[in-house]
């Protein structure tokens, strides 16, 4: 051993702990020295072999034996075995006697040649010439490294040891390795003559005293859980960690957290200095052998390889939404014994010596099962600390073996890829397609982080430059959603790539898609620009100018002059204009106020039953869906969304995907069904660094008009919070947010705030020429506002421009809103009959979310006029149909407008907080602690069945789905309760 096994642990300061680590729990083994030591002072020696794996104090018992030794007045002679000498014959003989001082002519041999045969005898005779004059104890440590020589003088030694007072004490390494060991000093001795004593790694609760011992009384349970699973109770490695920790928190740990939190205990041995533990584990190692080493090695970087891929730190899986890769090691092996046999192929080790070896460190507290089977390293510090020096040119050739090992064993190719991943580029046509494949593979599955990075590792092996832009464009889809960069990089290196008319039009349009999402539409239309003339390619023309337009949405003023072009083109050419453009003029005249419903719903009609080209036909749906979900035609728009994006699929980076998703949920917010759209929003409000702070669009603005509608307004608070729309692209999704953030504020009382939203979201509309309340109808909401505020005048001119506009477009829910708003604004018998007008044009259209409005104001308008016995039916109906809704906000107004009509308080609700029962409030409070399903049950005495169903009626009458929701709900409820 080196100094730092060999010699005794440094004793800690006073106070701090033992005196020597590898004394503690070595009571019996000290108490078999005393014996034997007294046994040779009185004549009768022996041997006594102390057996130990590396690290657990072998010289530490030596040299308490030579203490011991000394104060029985015993002349004590030391060896110390070395691999160096280990091929000089007698060489750790000679160390004890040094015979070349006391005997001549010893000297006369050369250290390299044999020694005459009658030299061990005549090193005997001088031992027994020493013993003569005093009692000796011999001590030998490493015997395990000594030269054959020099082991069988001791064990001839041994025999003739009767009636002798010497005690020969001697240190042999007993560990598994992976390399079969020697047999041991002890193997051809009879137990008469030696007294072996195996000695362990320190108990737990040893290892905690010495923990607190060094770091303070005071050291939190978790430090020293992982110190002593860091070092296995091993006291070497104990010691050596204790040593670093001491010199990274000098003051202690309670002192280093500053009166806050304790700090965590490192789990990276970069984080320990000066180093003494990874020294520690490096000479474990070397004890251990290069086979042992090998093993320990490779399993560590399996392990390391696979928790870097579960944590998703960028590499395979990644979490949440994507979802994580499964582990690689329980992908394939599953039972722990076949993980090992892949272990030892893997080193090219002896499959039952790997076994052994392994179940020898859990034995020794080093590894430990993980479930399934698969052992692991007891702590992090510890696998850092094996790994630590491995050159990275053979960890990349450790998982280049593994892949091909798992290729040879028929494992997914998933598993396969996941070794690839840390390799060098090899260059070979092989390893490409099996990252391909597993790219392939996960994005079936849902696992996009996994795909995407696969892809990445697959753009360093030599592909085709066709194969490479597929590969760079199917990398730049699934970053699009994902990175800040959107794909970008990657998509323009792809069109750089593509050769083919057709593929650079696609490639510059998935390119232009990325960029205008990005806030670049300026960009995006310079791509298609540099595309050149493409007067030989109609369709190919056609398609950059039904691009353009949909880029053209994120600036006001691009958009102006593209439909600018593109309508004096309809007029110059219109046998150039395809359906799919066509259909674009008719969406741009309906949203300026030009078309009525009933003719763009004919003409798009048409449009879709004439023949269009398979690369336009997208933009054709797209187009058709968002005007028959304006026009009321909620059926027909679902239809072609679903078209678009399963019969016509379309990725993410074409234009139309993100419209017509748009078009899905505008679609079931304009139905009522706001729990849909806070499920479908859910998963869409999160920004490409993975946080929840985002954007303003048209999905947040969506889940910020279900939220207040369903009495969660707090939610909706936090939503916008942060959100800042003079940073944010000038678009139509942006103003959209606007008008949500106004409904937002009216319904918290600020009017004043509201309008001011409601008239930025106009001046915007207005300047992007979009007239219609088609798709924001601010006029009626500022409209509101005005009337709360006091200005009448102001609210009466906006709702008449409404009803106009309203009245061009003709559908039951622009012209019922902007009726209930004139009725409102105008008064008197007028507005009586402006509102009831209202209500006949929304009744039995299945728009119930702009009928209860209409019936309220109605109703109120009744009562205020002296008929709240006519007022009442109508109120009524709202509360019954908000409550069917789920609309929490609109139910509690029907409420106040019962009451004012003189109507009895209704006593039950069918949704929100309130609407539970008692027995239900019960099981939701309790499942809103943390408590699960079956503590519930024994709580309140009941079925585990009924908790489940009391669970499910609560989250059906409070708007959830998931339990972790459930304290918001209840809150928000309470907080808002009628």
């Amino acid at each position: 051993m080196t100094a730092l096994a060999s010699q005794p642990p440094p004793c800690p300061p006073a106070g701090r702990g033992p005196a020597s680590v590898g004394l503690l729990e070595r009571g019996s083994a000290l108490e078999l020295l005393a014996a034997e030591a007294g046994r040779a002072v009185a004549g009768s020696g022996r041997m006594v072999l102390l057996r130990a794996p590396t690290g657990t104090g072998r010289s530490a018992l030596l040299e308490a034996a030579a203490e011991l030794g000394v104060r029985l007045g015993m002349r004590v002679l030391r060896a110390h075995a070395s691999a160096e000498s280990s091929a000089v014959p007698l060489a750790l003989v000679s160390q004890l006697l040094d015979p070349a001082h006391e005997m001549g002519g010893v000297h006369e041999d050369t250290p390299g040649s044999p020694h005459p045969l009658g030299h061990a005898s005549r090193l005997w005779q001088m031992l027994r010439a020493h013993a003569a004059a005093s009692p000796l104890l011999v001590a030998v440590d490493d015997a395990h490294l000594a030269d054959q020589a020099s082991l069988r003088w001791l064990t001839e030694g041994a025999r003739r040891l009767t009636g002798l007072p010497v005690l020969i004490v001697v240190t042999e390494r007993g560990q598994y390795d992976i390399a079969a060991p020697a047999p041991g000093l002890a193997f051809s001795l009879p137990p008469a003559v030696v007294r072996v004593h195996a000695v362990g790694p320190l108990s737990r609760g040893a290892a905690e005293e010495f923990v607190r011992g060094t770091l303070g009384p005071d050291t939190g349970d978790a430090w020293v859980d992982g110190c002593v699973r860091a070092s296995g109770g091993n006291p070497l490695l104990l010691r050596a960690l204790l040593d670093d920790l001491r010199t990274v928190f000098p003051h202690g740990v309670r002192a280093a957290s500053g009166g806050g939190p304790e700090p965590a205990l490192p789990e990276d041995c970069a984080e320990l200095y000066p180093g003494a533990f990874v020294a520690a584990v490096s000479w474990w190692l070397r004890c251990a052998g290069t086979g042992s080493t090998a093993v320990a090695r490779a399993l560590a970087e399996l392990e390391a390889s696979a928790r870097y891929d579960e944590e998703g730190h960028g590499a395979v899986g990644g979490s949440g939404a994507h979802g994580a890769r499964p582990d690689p090691e329980h992908e394939v092996h599953g039972p722990g014994d076949e993980f090992t046999d892949f272990l030892s192929e893997l080193t090219r080790a002896d499959p039952d010596r790997v076994g052994g070896w392994v179940t020898a460190m859990i034995r020794l507290g080093l590894l430990r099962r993980a479930p399934g089977g698969i052992p692991r390293f007891a702590h992090p510090l510890l696998r850092g600390a094996v790994l630590d020096g491995w050159p990275r040119s053979q960890r990349q050739a450790l998982h280049l073996r593994a892949a091909e090992l798992r290729q040879r064993r028929g494992h997914g190719v998933e598993a396969v890829a996941g070794h690839l991943l840390r390799t060098t580029p090899g260059g070979t046509a092989r390893v490409a397609k099996a990252l391909l494949d597993a790219a392939a593979d996960a994005s079936r599955a849902g696992r996009t982080g996994a795909a995407a990075h696969y892809l990445r590792r697959a753009l360093d092996e030599p592909l085709p430059p066709d194969r490479r832009a597929a590969v760079l464009t199917e990398l730049g889809e699934l970053e699009f959603g994902t990175l800040r960069t959107g794909g970008i990089p990657r998509l323009a290196e792809a069109l750089r790539l593509r050769q083919e008319p057709r593929e650079r039009v696609l490639a510059a349009v998935s390119l232009g898609n990325a960029l205008a999402h990005r806030g670049k539409p300026r960009a995006a239309l310079d791509v298609l620009r540099e595309l050149g003339p493409l007067d030989g390619e109609p369709v190919l023309a056609r398609t950059i100018e039904t691009a353009s337009a949909f880029f053209s949405d994120h600036d006001h003023e691009i958009r102006r002059a593209v439909y600018t072009r593109l309508r004096e083109r309809a007029e110059r050419s219109p046998e150039w204009i395809s359906p799919a453009l066509r259909a674009l003029l008719i969406r741009y005249e309906s949203t300026a106020g030009l078309l009525s419903a009933e003719s763009a719903v004919r003409q798009v009609r048409r449009l879709l039953t004439m023949p269009e080209d398979p690369l336009l036909v997208p933009y054709l749906l797209s187009t058709a869906a968002a005007v028959a979900q304006w026009a009321d035609a909620t059926d027909d728009a679902e239809r072609l969304v679903r078209s678009g994006l399963t019969e016509h699929w379309v990725s993410p980076l074409h234009p139309v995907h993100r419209s017509l998703l748009n078009t899905r949920v505008d679609t079931a917010a304009a139905r009522g069904r706001h729990r849909w759209v806070l499920e479908e929003t859910a998963g869409r409000l999160r920004t490409p660094d993975g946080s929840s702070r985002v954007g303003a669009n048209n999905f947040l603005a969506h889940r910020v008009l279900a939220l207040v509608e369903c009495g969660r307004p707090a939610e909706a608070e936090r939503l916008v919070a942060g959100v800042d729309v003079s940073e944010a692209q000038d678009g139509w999704e942006q103003n959209r947010f606007l008008y949500a953030r106004g409904v937002l504020r009216a319904s918290a009382g600020d009017p004043a705030g509201a309008l001011a939203d409601f008239l930025e979201c106009g001046r915007r509309q207005t300047g992007r020429d979009v007239l219609s309340p088609v798709v924001t109808p601010w006029r009626s909401a500022a409209a509101e506002c005005h009337l709360v505020l006091g200005g009448t005048p102001e609210a009466l001119a906006l709702a008449e421009e409404e009803s106009r506009y309203a009245a061009v477009w003709d559908t039951p829910r622009v012209r019922g809103r902007a009726l209930r708003v004139l009725g409102a604004a105008t008064g008197g018998r007028r507005g009586l009959e402006l509102t009831a007008e209202a209500v006949d044009v929304l009744r039995g259209t299945s728009l119930d979310v702009e009928l209860i409005p209409a019936l309220l104001t109605h109703g109120l308008q009744l009562t205020a006029a002296g008929q709240p016995r006519s007022a009442r039916p109508l109120l009524r109906e709202a509360a019954t149909a908000a409550e069917r809704l789920g609309a929490v906000r609109l139910s509690g107004s029907a409420e106040l407008a019962l009451r004012a009509s003189g109507a009895r308080r209704r006593t039950t609700s069918l949704t929100g907080s309130g609407s539970l029962t008692a027995g239900e409030r019960r099981v939701a409070t309790l499942a809103a602690d943390g408590r699960t399903n079956a503590e519930i049950a024994e709580l309140l005495h009941l079925a585990r069945r009924t908790v489940e169903t009391h669970l499910t009626s609560t989250y059906r009458k409070l708007g959830i789905r998931r339990r972790t929701d459930l304290p918001e709900a209840l809150n928000s409820g309470t907080d808002n309760a009628t």
